[in-house]
């Protein structure tokens, strides 16, 4: 298995930028499809994006295409959540997941076996 930790949330104004990282450790950090989520107060779980095992393959929700760009460094064990023009809207605990299909692009949380802790971002209008 493998242990998730999001780092990189903070309070940002509208408009400014934000890039959250996923560290993890454990099994080979490759084996996995790599997603990011977001829980915002009062609100279930959302997709934010997905990425296949090398990077090939990227897919974003609606919401964000354009503004986020998820990337991962296998050498750094590391996923990476680029965000820009952020948003009051875009406030939230954000999540990264693993997913053991590592070639499958998913949206849904329940494909998803490992979770990170979360980290908050907040943007002020």
């Amino acid at each position: 298995q493998v242990q998730l930790v999001e780092s990189g949330g903070g309070l940002v104004q509208a408009g400014g930028s934000l890039r959250l990282s996923c560290a993890a450790s454990g099994r080979t950090f490759s084996s996995y499809a790599m997603g990011w989520f977001r829980q915002a107060p009062g609100k279930e779980r959302e997709f934010v994006a997905a990425i296949t095992w090398n990077g090939g393959s990227t897919y974003y929700a609606d919401s964000v295409k354009g503004r986020f760009t998820i990337s991962r460094d296998n050498a750094k064990n590391t996923v990476y959540l680029q965000m820009n023009s952020l948003k009051p809207k875009d406030t939230a605990v954000y999540y990264c997941a693993a997913n053991n299909n590592r070639q499958r692009i998913a949206a849904r949380s329940r494909e998803y076996a490992y979770w990170g802790q979360g980290t908050q971002v907040t943007v002020s209008s």
